[in-house]
């Protein structure tokens, strides 16, 4: 492949040979409420459409960005391996009948003339690994018939015996009656017949996706292979669905905070037509009313709308309305959601969680189905949108146009599965180190990562992005650009932004956090004796437990600012805190003992149900926020002080842990939820005789273990991968799924809940992963031992204060959260003088008592009265 391509083949799409049937489900093209069979007939359009890198909502183009718009024709831009676009709205049924498709075509490659391995033409029948449209649309196989490279038609794997001019545009139309093909060529000027070949297949039943192709297995080259215009499709077998268009607004997400709705819009690559317009429109009094205009990002194509002084008092049904100048006039489109009553009274916040999201069960209509039947109050998505193998193709590095428009197929890709989970709720996004196109990030304050000698481990492990700043900007405009605005926002190294903020809704206040944006690289940190490769150490002899005070960042000093802060924050009702980020501090994976690298994890055998493994060891993977220690530690020693949950991706391996810091379970509770499609299946198999202390009742991997680096963890649940017995296995033998974190304000209790992603929550609401459902209690996460209590608040004139306790000899805070009780006694750790302060209300001045010390008796009590 040549190096002006920029390309990384991680996983390339397979080549498409003339004949590809077979190996697949059964096809469902669309529900049946919106299907027309019989007269069902489809045209091409695009005469109506300007020039663009887009080539309409009718469309899938395989890959995203070799598909244009020019001069009224769709032309694959690119000469490559199996460039397919596919019909979106129009299929053929699975019911007998007869269709007709036809089409002009173009040839411009003629350095590629005369290579019978080369063609242009139809795909017919092309199915997916799932009864969907949109498997098929992305995946599809089925019947290749055209032209090849040396001039001659084909289907399938029969070649015609009279050869063609590729000179000049040709009609190629193709018939079906029964299982009997027909495939002609016509002179595009004349209309007369070129060329004819038949073909039949006793049995076919030719049912699936529709699809124009370029195969150019030889060419790989920049240069345009073929276009297409005037594309018809008719005939009783098919079938038609208006609905499943995709774009020009793919989907939208939005938060609110403190009074704030922002919302973004995901466009499609239409920003380039002159004139189009864009707006926000909310549904009140039984009509439309336009609250603000929009402009799209010309590299993200995301649009960004701000409303300030919002009342969330009731559900508002939104929707983006862009209006496009064509050639015969306005087109316009929308995308509707509802902009969520927020559930300030409600006394439970039930939130979704999801991570990891490899392309194995696109377009993974189960997950929507299922997590949704929760009713999740608000969605939050910790990482890993996709993989830079999602769709196939690999990954397109440059230019930074062409690399852009990569990202944004795998990133519709994901809005394409998931888009119904926050239609109607709002929600938050977290990009991690695939999102950015890495196997790892330590981002070392936004430097670049030199990909001079590789792009792999050894640009990586230097620290800083391969990818150019832009371009990191460009996907954090996408995911993070309608989260509540930033703590700091001030760029880092090239000029990358931060996203790190707070985000209060329903009474629930998360702490969203950059794990990897200011993290050191350990092969930059560690003794050159350490011979780091991705994060791991090779050398054997050597004891990263003995590196605790190393010089790394972990957070980096801007977001333990942020976290200090927050901790202090029980602003715009705050009821209770979780931290939201893209790993846990602390590693809950093992390895075969004397594994020194982890990419031997997808071809581990997975295990019988009830079988232990043995001969594992637990891992030392610098990717997790285990690692630096003392950073890690810092961390939790803040976050404890507002008793926050925290809730992570990353891991592939959902788990619930208590952290330890000084001792075990002195600081929070994590979990870590499971991957919606495994890549990467971890597992949790501890040497029995390392576990430093049991949980009565539990399986014998839970109990107090120190990870790899020494960190304290007492493992409560671990959903490891199994056999299940359903198909396909690859998604779930891995243990894929979701999480969902329910917080109660009443009962101060956060409930954990781990699902897999096959099993229907009404139909088996006890189908949880072994270990969950979990509920702990608030306070749980700050359990460290105290020596005793300050004397009792009586609260009788308050209603949900927050209470703070700060050491007077180090004006620290101890720790604040904000109670319902009438009575209080606080706890404390050391015997010191403390004072508390009391307040509810924001602007509220506090009540404060200096001078408390330990009632050893714990009889005494304060009443703290409420300033009028």
């Amino acid at each position: 492949m040549k190096r002006r391509h920029a390309v990384k083949a991680i996983a390339l799409g397979s080549v498409t040979p003339h004949l590809l049937l077979g190996g697949t489900a059964g096809f469902v093209p669309a529900p049946k409420r919106n299907r027309k069979v019989g007269s069902a007939a489809f045209a091409s359009q695009w005469d109506e459409w300007p020039d663009m890198p887009w080539v309409g909502p009718e469309y899938w183009g395989n890959r995203l960005q070799d598909w244009e718009i020019q001069d009224g024709r769709a032309i694959c831009v690119i000469s490559d391996k199996n460039r397919s676009l596919h019909c979106l709205t129009h299929q053929m049924a699975p019911e007998t009948g007869d269709f007709d498709i036809q089409v002009k075509m173009k040839w411009h490659n003629s350095a590629v003339k005369g290579q019978a391995d080369a063609y242009a033409g139809f795909r017919l029948a092309a199915k997916g690994k799932f009864d969907d449209y949109r498997s098929a649309a992305v995946f599809g196989q089925g019947l290749d018939a055209g032209i090849t490279g040396a001039g001659y038609l084909f289907i399938g794997d029969k070649t015609g015996s009279q050869q063609l001019s590729l000179d000049d545009e040709i009609v190629l139309k193709m018939g079906g009656r029964g299982h009997e093909l027909q495939l002609k060529a016509q002179d595009q000027q004349t209309g007369k017949l070129l060329a004819m070949l038949t073909y039949a297949q006793p049995g076919a039943t030719w049912e699936g996706n529709l699809a124009l192709v370029a195969h150019f297995p030889e060419a790989d080259s920049d240069s345009p292979s073929v276009s297409f215009s005037d594309w018809q499709i008719s005939g009783s077998k098919i079938i038609g669905d208006e609905a499943q268009t995709f774009g020009p607004v793919c989907f939208a997400q939005y938060t609110l905070h403190g009074g704030i709705l922002k919302l973004a819009a995901q466009l499609a690559p239409v920003d380039s037509i002159s004139g189009l317009e864009l707006s926000l429109q909310i549904r009140k009094n039984g009509n439309w009313e336009t609250l603000q205009q929009s402009r799209p990002d010309a590299l993200g194509r995301v649009a960004h709308f701000r409303q300030e002084n919002w009342t969330a008092n009731q559900a508002t049904p939104y929707r983006i309305k862009l209006d496009l100048p064509l050639k015969s006039g306005i087109a316009t489109y929308y995308y509707t959601g509802t902009i969520a009553r927020e559930p300030g009274e409600q006394e439970q916040v039930k939130m979704a969680v999801f991570s990891c999201n490899a392309d194995y069960g696109f377009p993974d209509q189960e997950v929507s189905n299922h997590s949704l039947k929760h009713q999740p109050d608000m969605a939050v998505f910790l990482g890993d949108q996709f993989y830079e193998s999602t769709g196939g193709f690999g990954i397109q590095t440059a230019p930074l146009e062409k690399s852009s428009l990569d990202y944004l197929r795998k990133w519709y890709m994901f809005g394409w599965s998931y888009r119904e989970i926050f239609r109607h709720i709002p929600s938050a996004f977290i990009p991690d180190d695939h999102d950015v196109y890495h196997g790892n990030v330590w981002g070392e304050g936004g430097k670049n990562a030199p990909t001079n000698e590789g792009w792999g481990y050894v640009a990586q492990d230097q620290g800083g992005y391969k990818m150019p700043p832009e371009w990191v900007n460009m996907v954090q405009l996408t995911q993070t650009g309608h989260l509540p605005d930033p703590f700091d926002p001030r760029p880092v190294k090239q000029g990358i932004g931060t996203y790190y903020t707070d985000w209060v809704y329903g009474g629930v206040s998360f702490a969203i956090l950059e794990d990897r944006k200011f993290k050191s690289a350990p092969k930059n940190v560690l003794p050159e004796e350490a011979m780091v490769t991705n994060g791991f150490i090779q050398n054997p002899e050597f004891d990263i437990k003995e590196h605790y005070d190393i010089d790394a960042q972990l957070l980096g000093e801007r977001q333990l600012e942020f976290l200090q802060h927050w901790s202090t924050d029980w602003s715009k009702g705050a009821e209770m805190k979780a931290v939201l980020s893209q790993t846990n501090f602390c590693t809950v994976a093992t390895l075969p003992e004397g594994s020194i690298i982890d990419s031997i994890v997808p071809r581990l055998p997975i295990p019988n149900p009830g079988e232990y493994v043995p001969g594992d060891a637990p891992t030392s993977d610098m990717d997790s926020n285990g690692w630096p220690q003392k950073g890690r530690d810092e961390a939790l020693k803040i976050i404890r002080k507002g008793f926050a949950l925290h809730v992570a991706g990353d891991q592939h391996l959902a788990s619930v842990v208590h952290y330890g810091v000084d001792e075990f379970e002195d600081a929070g509770y994590a979990f870590a939820g499971p991957a919606l499609n495994n890549l990467f299946p971890r597992r949790w198999w501890p040497p029995l005789e390392q576990k430093q202390g049991e949980l009565p009742g539990k399986p014998a991997y839970t109990g107090k273990f120190h990870d790899g680096f020494g960190n304290k963890m007492t493992v409560h649940a671990v959903a490891n991968p199994k056999k299940t017995g359903q198909e396909p296995a690859l998604i779930h033998d891995r243990s894929t799924g979701y999480g969902i974190v329910i917080f109660d304000k009443v009962q101060k209790t956060m409930s954990m809940e781990c699902w897999p992603r096959y099993m229907d929550p009404e139909r088996n609401p006890d189908g949880q992963f072994e270990g969950w459902p979990m509920t702990i209690s608030q306070q749980d996460n700050y359990a460290k031992a105290s020596i005793g209590y300050l004397p009792e608040l009586d609260l009788r004139e308050w209603n949900k204060p927050v209470v703070q306790v700060i050491d007077e000899e180090t004006g620290e805070l101890v720790y604040g959260l904000r109670v319902r009780e009438k009575n209080f006694r606080p706890r404390i750790f050391k015997d010191r003088k403390y004072q508390v302060k009391v307040w509810e209300a924001d602007e509220e001045v506090p009540q404060i008592f200096s001078g408390l010390a330990l009632d050893h008796e714990e009889k005494a009590s304060l009443f703290v009265a409420r300033r009028a």
